[in-house]
C-alpha cells in the first residue's frame, strides 16, 4: 500500500507508477505525436518533480512555485529526450529539472547577475551536459573551457554566479558531529573586531607622537633599519635615536 504523503498540495499515493519498459513505450508514442500519452506521462512523473523540489525546501521561495518551475523542466526533458539512447528517462530528466529550478532561484534572487554572465553560465551548463554524456567521471572545468574557447576563470565565475547563495546563519555538522553555523566556520580570525580595535588604538597613539618620533619608529619597525642606520638618515646620534625610540614606545604603551 502506497504511503500517503502531501507535497505542494498533492497526495503522492494517488500518483501512478510505471515500469521502465512502460516508460519507453509511452515515450515512443509521445515522439510519434500522441498528446494524450504525453499528458499521462507528465502525470506519471510528477513524483519525480516533487522529489527534486524537496531538495530546495530550505530556500525562501514558495514551494508551489518551485514545483511549477520543476514541471517546466520536466516538459523540456520530455521534449528533448532521445528515445534511441539506452538511458533511463529519470537520469536525463533530473538534471534538467534541477537546472530549471536553479535558474528560477537565480533570476528571483536579490543578487543580480549580468546578462552576459548568465549567458556564459548557460553555455557552460550546456557544454557540461554534452561532455558528460556517456561518461562516469566528472567533467573538468578545463574541458569545458576548451570546448567553449574561454578561460577556466570565466567558467568558474559563470558557475559561481548562478550558485545559490548560502545564509551565514545556516547550520551544518563538522567531522566531530558538532553543529556549527557557517559564519563561525568562515570567521576571519586575522581581521577580528578585537584586532581592528587594537589597530585603531595603535594608529591614534602614533598620531600623538611628534614628527621625528614617528619617523624613527617608521624607519626602525616598518622599514627595518638599525639604530645606527636611522641616525645617519635623520642626522642625529645613535644615543639620541635610542632615547627618542624609547620615549615613543613608552608613550604608545601608556596610550594603549
Amino acid at each position: 500500500m502506497a504511503r500517503r504523503v502531501y507535497i505542494c498540495g498533492i497526495d503522492t499515493s494517488t500518483l501512478p507508477k510505471i515500469t521502465r519498459e512502460e516508460s519507453e513505450q509511452i515515450l515512443k508514442k509521445i515522439k510519434a505525436g500522441d498528446e494524450q500519452a504525453k499528458d499521462y506521462y507528465i502525470y506519471c512523473n510528477i513524483r519525480l518533480v516533487l522529489s527534486v523540489a524537496q531538495r530546495f525546501v530550505s530556500c525562501k521561495e514558495n514551494m508551489d512555485d518551485i514545483f511549477q518551475v520543476g514541471c517546466v523542466g520536466l516538459l523540456k526533458a520530455i521534449d528533448n529526450f532521445d528515445v534511441t539512447l539506452n538511458v533511463q528517462f529519470s537520469t536525463y530528466a533530473v538534471p534538467m529539472i534541477i537546472g530549471e529550478i536553479k535558474r528560477f532561484l537565480r533570476d528571483s534572487s536579490a543578487m543580480r547577475v549580468s546578462r552576459s554572465l548568465r549567458d556564459t553560465a548557460y553555455l557552460v551548463l550546456k557544454s557540461k551536459e554534452k561532455l558528460q554524456s556517456g561518461r562516469s567521471d566528472e567533467v573538468g572545468l578545463e574541458e569545458v573551457a576548451n570546448d567553449l574557447n574561454i578561460t577556466i576563470r570565466e567558467v568558474y565565475d559563470a558557475i559561481d554566479a548562478i550558485s545559490t547563495p548560502l545564509s551565514l546563519d545556516e547550520s551544518f555538522f563538522n567531522d566531530g558531529d558538532e553543529e556549527m553555523r557557517l559564519d563561525e566556520h568562515i570567521a576571519d580570525t586575522e581581521h577580528s573586531v578585537e584586532k581592528w580595535i587594537d589597530h585603531t588604538d595603535l594608529l591614534d597613539a602614533i598620531k600623538q607622537l611628534d614628527d621625528r618620533e614617528r619617523e624613527i619608529l617608521n624607519l626602525r619597525y616598518f622599514i627595518g633599519k638599525t639604530q645606527m642606520e636611522v641616525s645617519d638618515c635623520v642626522g642625529i646620534s645613535q644615543a639620541q635615536v635610542s632615547r627618542l625610540e624609547k620615549n615613543a614606545l613608552a608613550h604608545i604603551k601608556k596610550s594603549l
